[in-house]
């Protein structure tokens, strides 16, 4: 079963801790099948979703958007998580784009919804806050009939 992700970066720390729970359990339904998570890797949702995936023992994929990701996003703080998580990947993929944008976003999103059977959207409900954010995301996979599951459990704030 391949599950993509989609959701905000700005989670609580404690929000990200609920989440990780909610993902848990998400993935429990899953159990027994080889589980690969795909995710852009974003800080937040994406990072959390990448450590669930990897500790229920699944493989993760990740999709990069554009070639100065790390360099341009990835924030000091987060750097070791995200390269750990990245070493962990069973593939990488970045996509062709030179600069992290909007436009990059909403295409590593769509590249997401290529290659899966389903997605997880952690989301609070609300539109994207740019093209490329997770509301966008998930109505492009409802489109395509892709079922997404939305995980927000109580308590849930963004930064």
């Amino acid at each position: 079963m391949r599950i993509g992700i989609t959701g905000p970066s700005n989670l609580t720390p404690e929000t990200s801790r609920l989440v990780y729970r909610a993902l848990g359990r998400e993935l429990d339904a899953h159990r027994g099948d080889a589980v690969i998570g795909v995710s852009c890797l974003a800080r937040g949702a994406d990072q959390v979703f990448a450590r669930v995936v990897l500790d229920a023992g699944g493989t993760l994929e990740v999709v990069l958007p554009a070639a100065d990701y790390r360099e341009r996003k990835v924030k000091p703080d987060n750097a070791a998580e995200f390269d750990e998580l990245l070493a962990r990947s069973a593939t990488v993929r970045t996509l062709a784009f030179p600069e992290s944008n909007r436009e990059a976003y909403m295409a590593a999103g769509e590249h997401v919804l290529n290659s899966v059977d389903a997605m997880i959207a952690v989301w609070d409900g609300k539109p994207s806050g740019g093209h490329g954010g997770t509301g966008d995301v998930v109505e492009a996979a409802r489109r395509r009939g892709i079922p997404v599951t939305v995980v927000w459990p109580d308590g849930a704030e963004r930064e």
